[in-house]
């Protein structure tokens, strides 16, 4: 977990806690396990932060949901991210206010994929916190009173979002995605989907010419 935010801090000066990586780095723990002869394909999710295994020729498919509200991601078309064995990714997370930690951010999900879970998770934390914006439809509040034993202490974090005028969306999402193309470009991640209110932006490192790129979702229920 240390490990895993370490970046952050000392080559950002950005605050985030070990705590930030600890799905994470406890999915990556565990299949490690099962990195072993025989075993081919492993992977473990610990409410979506997921860790892989996949021997040489292996492959995965990993569905990516826009909106953590929807249960069945099949309901709004969830994209969909093949891995394979010679990629580099070893760990995939997902981060935003509408997860189960605190985020300081809007964004209702940030997906990462990294080299191991524990880094892919702390990433997804630093993304979400980036995509943000001030707008009156925004309720914060200190995080220690959200959970009385938080990390974030008296940080305000974020408790709802109404609907936010385009212009705000679509600042919010470009303040994401800049943070995002930093850690491509110092090779921390190799990819970030982030989305927002039927709005996403995508992140590559393969891209020719790195950039967001802007993709019109279908209008999501409030």
């Amino acid at each position: 977990m240390a490990d895993a935010c370490r970046p952050w801090v000392d080559r950002f000066g950005l605050f985030v806690t070990p705590m930030a990586a600890v799905a994470g780095s406890v999915a990556q723990e565990i299949v490690a396990f099962f990195e072993r002869r025989g075993v081919s394909r492993a992977w473990v999710n610990n409410g979506g932060d997921i860790a892989l295994h996949l021997a040489p020729g292996e492959a995965l498919r990993v569905a990516v949901c826009a909106d953590p509200r929807q249960r069945d991601a099949r309901a709004i078309g969830a994209d969909s991210l093949s891995i394979d064995a010679a990629d580099p990714v070893r760990g995939v997370a997902t981060s935003g206010w509408r997860g189960r930690s605190l985020s300081l951010g809007v964004a209702d999900a940030v997906t990462v994929l990294a080299w191991s879970a524990a880094r892919a998770d702390a990433a997804a934390t630093i993304v979400a916190n980036a995509v943000d914006v001030d707008h009156p439809a925004i309720r914060r509040v200190p995080a220690n009173q959200v959970r009385d034993d938080s990390d974030l202490e008296d940080r305000a974090v974020t408790v709802a979002v109404g609907r936010l005028p385009d212009a705000s969306a679509d600042l919010a999402l470009g303040n994401g995605a800049r943070c995002a193309i930093a850690l491509v470009e110092r090779g921390l991640i190799v990819q970030a989907m982030l989305s927002l209110q039927g709005r996403s932006r995508i992140v590559r490192s393969d891209s020719p010419h790195l950039r967001a790129e802007q993709i019109n979702l279908p209008a999501l229920q409030s």
